[in-house]
């Protein structure tokens, strides 16, 4: 079979896209350099909205609720992010 026969379509059937508000939490620790303590961590990205179970939430909201205020690494933050939002289904928008 050469690659002239192969179908343009997708192979899985994608749908409709469903808009999400905010950002994944991945996105925005990758943009930080690591170590880095919860102050500066505010001031660079705290005005980012994250997608949570609970809907978007501003990530300076969510560091008020972290205790640690220094992070060794990018999934030392991400897991006290989330033991603070939880995990789970990300609500969409109506558009």
């Amino acid at each position: 079979m050469s690659d002239e026969d192969e179908d343009d379509e997708p192979a899985v059937e994608l749908g409709e896209q469903t808009p999400v508000e905010g950002a994944p939490l991945a996105r925005v620790s990758s943009r930080l350099t690591w170590p880095k303590e919860k102050s500066e961590i505010d001031r660079l990205e705290g005005e980012s909205v994250l997608r949570t179970p609970e809907g978007p939430q501003e990530l300076s909201a969510i560091l008020e609720s972290v205790e640690e205020t220094y992070f060794e690494r990018r999934q030392e933050f991400e897991s006290h992010v989330r033991d603070v939002v939880g995990t789970g289904p990300i609500p969409t928008t109506d558009t």
